[in-house]
């Protein structure tokens, strides 16, 4: 089917360690974007593409998929006697037959435009290309003597090239009938302005602590200071699953001990710490680190620049927060300093630096700036 994603390579669509978003078929919050999409419907008000943004993780594709299950299983209203009555939710039982042929990625109606292979057939691509695109009209063409509802699901939009972008533009511009499109973004700024323009959007806000951990309990996870997880992984699910089987919260408390010892650091823990992000399999730990320290600077700026701490995300974590970021001019030297870090961490893995070297310098760049904050 062509929603199959070819050759023996994980789904680039699937967050690792946790169900795939056609599998998870509750959606924990988003209650607005659900009702927004219904009275849509019921209206007869239905657009031919929405954009489903918001960052990484919330349950945007969670929600596309819902909302596919809906469209496809939900029969039309022929305005005759006997027609159904109008659907009080999106809601669609997991034994339903259309519902387990999408589970199963064998729902003819059905399309997902996602990363395929590379040119060479031989790889995963990094991008999704205008091949890939092209098939979906093929499919478009193909399918349309069937009749009835189809759907496109694209995740992501942000990973099309401009080509890819541009061929999905004229599909846009130019809908086949019955084709409702679902494009998932996490930065929409940065998709073509032609293909926001001709999309409705359903914007999706960050998860409070109950129904992160609620999301989690669904993937299969469970965590003991939701607060303290949702702090760190910005309400995303996606990423609080990350966190969870990195042991985040515990390497984000051990980042704040560390600094704890801040205008001057311990150079044992801070060397320990940058070998485990060190050596082959463990990237993942390199890049959560990476990701801890730029949420750090970032909750630094927010605390100075407010005059007041978010909660706490670790032991201790408010009290060096209001003692190394007291006031905005501290915040401002964090923030420039975040970025500063941010763009060395790019530059050195592009160009394969030494992990434990990079890491242990960027405490070093924090400890000096510490010690220039200090001597105020």
């Amino acid at each position: 089917m062509p929603s199959v994603y070819l050759g023996d390579f994980p789904e680039p669509d699937r967050i690792e360690g946790a169900p795939h978003p056609r599998e998870t078929h509750r959606l924990i919050g988003h209650a607005a974007a659900e009702t927004d999409f219904l009275q849509s419907f019921k209206a007869g008000r239905l657009h031919h593409g929405w954009l489903i943004t918001g960052p990484r993780g919330l349950g945007k594709a969670t929600l596309a998929w819902k909302l596919a299950r809906f469209l496809l299983a939900t029969p039309d209203d022929d305005g005759g006697m006997f027609a159904p009555p109008p659907p009080t939710s999106l809601d669609i039982p997991e034994d339903n037959p259309i519902a387990r042929r999408i589970t199963a990625l064998s729902e003819p109606r059905l399309y997902l435009l996602r990363r395929g292979l590379n040119e060479t057939e031989k790889a995963p691509a990094q991008d999704i290309l205008v091949k890939e695109v092209r098939k979906l009209k093929e499919y478009f063409a193909l399918s349309s003597a069937d009749g009835g509802r189809r759907v496109a699901i694209v995740d992501s939009a942000d990973e099309m090239n401009i080509a890819a972008a541009n061929a999905l533009l004229k599909l846009l511009e130019e809908p086949p009938a019955g084709v409702t499109f679902f494009l998932i973004s996490h930065q929409p700024s940065r998709l073509l302005p032609t293909i926001r323009s001709r999309c409705r959007e359903l914007r999706l806000s960050a998860l409070p602590p109950d129904q992160i951990a609620q999301a989690l309990e669904q993937a299969g996870s469970f965590v003991e200071d939701a607060e303290a997880l949702t702090q760190l992984a910005g309400g995303s699910v996606g990423e609080a699953v990350r966190m969870t089987q990195l042991e985040g919260a515990a390497l984000y408390t051990d980042l704040v001990t560390l600094f704890s010892g801040l205008p001057r650091i311990d150079r044992v823990k801070a060397l320990a710490l940058s070998e485990g992000g060190a050596g082959k399999g463990n990237e993942t730990r390199f890049d959560l680190l990476v990701t801890l320290l730029d949420l750090l600077m970032s909750r630094l700026a927010r605390a100075g620049t407010l005059g007041m701490t978010p909660p706490e995300a670790a032991n201790g974590e408010a009290a060096l927060l209001m003692r190394l970021s007291p006031d905005p001019w501290a915040a401002r030297a964090w923030a420039d300093l975040a970025q500063s870090l941010s763009a060395r961490a790019r530059r050195g893995k592009a160009v394969n630096l030494d992990p434990a070297a990079l890491l242990m310098d960027m405490f070093l760049q924090i400890e000096q700036t510490a010690a220039r904050l200090a001597a105020r």
